[in-house]
């Protein structure tokens, strides 16, 4: 019986006039629900169903789906009638830069994109043109975007990567046709928390960058090991190659600082977005400044190209400004907030999986989790898939949404909590969640 007969009728309709009938493939699941409405931690779909969100559009909506205050200065922006006019400066991103230059601890300047996929491209752009070198090393796991640089080994199978290596590398899983072999080529995968591999990778390339997520959260919460961040560092200023962290997730929803500013590691540069602006499209690539001003060096054959006439709308423009002047408040004191829910949740579920007799380990970082059925830390991608039940997971995020709490239907996706949510929204996906493990 199909649960979401309007969704897929919908689906269907959409499909003549957009491949696949959704125009990011990432949100093509199983069941494909189509949300209609949002309001703090609660949304609605198509046939009426209310759900608890975890999703937030992958973890985008940090301060809840159409946060009062972000909408508001959106409402205002509209009201005063700022313009796109794709001339000149704007008053808009000029006070949007200052505060997040004063709120992360790398950033000496930035420059603003419409999706942290195209700051990604850019961060690259930088580290090829600063260092001259060609080669990159990304994470098995990581996702860092779309373009062909890093559009490989997102959740590849084992049949496509091969058994552990380490030191080494493993091929290169294209997530997309139309990426060249020879462009693949310069693009080196290697296991997170894994320095013996990045070693082996600069022993035989020259290297212009690393770049990944300090915390993997495609594939859930894999966090960094005692003095693998540190050692990139290390290995980052003995090689000159530039460290790039990839905060599009991390940053804004673990600290207004980003995961940088509790890891302590400062990278050269940095990209972000997601939770910058509560959702809405805005992108940052943030650094130094010796190494942002090539979007600006007099010299023709090594200024980086910065372009898109949609960089700081001013409608995205000003709810992002709107975003940090909340997450910076002593008023609302977010993260305390969303903080304290993390840990009440991480609590409750592990009272709940223990009592089941079932391998699990709970994943939290913050407000981010995920539940693994393993009854260990993974420590990489290759830990997952040798150890983590996928089966039983896709089996629980179903019985969790037939219950009203809406978690991603693929495994080892990600969980957020936001602002929004309450310590009801808390204890009834407990209370939910218990109910299913006895069907389970």
């Amino acid at each position: 019986m199909n649960a979401w007969p309007k969704s897929s009728s919908l689906l269907k309709s959409n499909e003549q006039w957009i491949p696949g009938g959704v125009v990011s493939l990432n949100r093509k699941s199983d069941p494909n629900i189509c949300f209609v409405s949002g309001q703090g931690s609660r949304v609605k779909d198509l046939e009426g169903n209310e759900y608890i969100d975890y999703q937030a559009g992958f973890a985008a909506s940090f301060l809840g789906h159409n946060d009062p205050d972000v909408n508001k200065a959106v409402r205002a922006a509209l009201d005063q009638e700022t313009l796109l006019m794709g001339a000149g400066p704007t008053n808009l991103e000029g006070e949007f830069a200052e505060l997040f230059c004063n709120s992360v601890p790398s950033a000496e300047s930035i420059e603003i994109t419409t999706t942290g996929s195209e700051a990604t491209y850019h961060a690259i752009r930088i580290a090829r043109a600063v260092t001259g070198k060609k080669h990159i090393i990304v994470m098995q796991g990581g996702y860092n975007g779309w373009h062909n640089d890093v559009a490989c080994n997102v959740i590849s199978s084992l049949a496509d990567v091969g058994e552990r290596v380490s030191p080494g590398e493993y091929p290169f899983d294209s997530l997309s046709a139309g990426i060249p072999e020879e462009h693949s080529s310069l693009v080196h995968v290697i296991n997170y928390n894994d320095l013996a591999s990045v070693e082996y990778i600069l022993q035989r390339y020259p290297v212009a960058g690393i770049l990944l997520e300090p915390v993997l959260q495609n594939i859930g919460i894999v966090k960094p090991q005692p003095g693998y961040l540190e050692g990139l560092r290390r290995l980052a200023d003995e090689h000159g190659f530039l460290l790039i962290f990839d905060e599009v997730k991390t940053g804004f929803r673990h600290a207004l600082g980003g995961y940088q500013q509790l890891c302590g590691v400062t990278p050269d540069l940095s990209t972000f977005g997601k939770a910058v602006a509560n959702g809405y499209p805005v992108g940052v690539i943030a650094g130094k400044k010796k190494y942002m001003g090539y979007f600006i060096h007099p010299e023709k054959s090594k200024k980086v190209l910065i372009a898109g006439t949609f960089n700081a709308h001013p409608m995205t423009t000003a709810a992002a400004i709107a975003t940090v002047r909340k997450l910076a408040s002593s008023e609302f004191k977010v993260y305390d907030h969303v903080n304290a829910l993390g840990q009440l949740l991480e609590d409750g579920l592990k009272d709940v999986f223990s009592a089941s007799g079932r391998p699990f380990y709970v994943a939290r970082q913050g407000s981010a989790f995920c539940v693994y059925f393993m009854d260990h830390m993974p420590v990489d991608y290759h830990d997952i898939l040798k150890h983590h039940d996928f089966a039983f997971d896709k089996a629980y995020r179903l019985k969790l949404i037939e219950k009203g709490i809406f978690n991603f239907p693929l495994p080892i996706k990600q969980g957020s909590i936001s602002y929004a949510h309450t310590t009801k929204d808390i204890e009834e996906t407990l209370e939910k969640t218990k109910s299913i493990l006895s069907a389970l």
